[in-house]
């Protein structure tokens, strides 16, 4: 009887792959309110740094923090919100051409796109109740004008200038979000660790491309293809 895969054991979720969560410091969701920002906190689970804020009726919150934020800024997150950094406010609101980040997929959803360090998206126009906005890979995509995005660039843009120097680092920056580290080749593993396994020589002895229908294991090198045969 085979060995499951890698990947199968990660998805899984035992012991060994579960995200470690329990590291790390809070969630970053949106929350209607003014407050006012009390620490710039790093989180393990987060690309950019956070900002705890202390709202007025004495709650404390989590955001994702702004390029230029600073402790002892005053912060409001409503729909009737100025249009200033940090600020937090319906997509229907924000003048076009605005820079915003942690934009929400659905409404109250808490904020779902472009929250990496250094990511910002651009509202391009709106049509009805629809507001199309530029995401950071330069693709448009339409959300619900009710949606709510904050205003500002995501701090912490040059995170990735800064270069691993020991392996051990990226280890632990890689245990931190519950990846794996090294990445090891297919072709290098045995047969029953990688569809690629085994063989003689470092080549996978079938087709890279996986069958249309295969588990979700042997999902493994490039996609198949979306139409075979002459088009007619």
């Amino acid at each position: 009887m085979g060995t499951p895969l890698i990947q199968q054991r990660r998805g899984k979720g035992s012991i060994r792959y579960r995200a470690p969560s329990h590291n790390w410091v809070a969630e970053a969701k949106h929350r209607i309110g003014e407050g006012v920002v009390m620490d710039l906190v790093h989180c393990p689970g987060h690309d950019a740094p956070l900002a705890r804020i202390k709202y007025k009726d004495g709650k404390v919150g989590h955001v994702i923090a702004c390029e230029g934020l600073s402790v002892g800024t005053n912060i409001n997150c409503s729909e009737s919100a100025e249009t200033k950094l940090g600020n937090t406010m319906i997509l229907g609101n924000v003048p076009i051409g605005q820079l915003v980040y942690n934009i929400e997929s659905n409404v109250g959803d808490g904020g779902k796109f472009i929250r990496a360090s250094g990511g910002f998206g651009r509202v391009l126009a709106k049509v009805g109740g629809k507001v199309k906005v530029m995401m950071p890979s330069k693709k448009e995509k339409i959300f619900n004008s009710k949606c709510m995005a904050t205003i500002g660039t995501v701090a912490g843009a040059g995170r990735k200038e800064k270069p691993f120097m020991k392996a051990g680092k990226k280890f632990y920056a890689a245990k931190a979000r519950g990846l794996l580290y090294p990445r090891v080749s297919g072709v290098a593993m045995n047969a029953f660790d990688h569809p690629f396994g085994s063989g003689r020589g470092r080549h996978a002895g079938k087709s890279k491309i996986s069958p249309r229908f295969a588990p979700p294991g042997r999902k493994v090198g490039k996609f198949h293809s979306k139409r075979t045969g002459k088009k007619k």
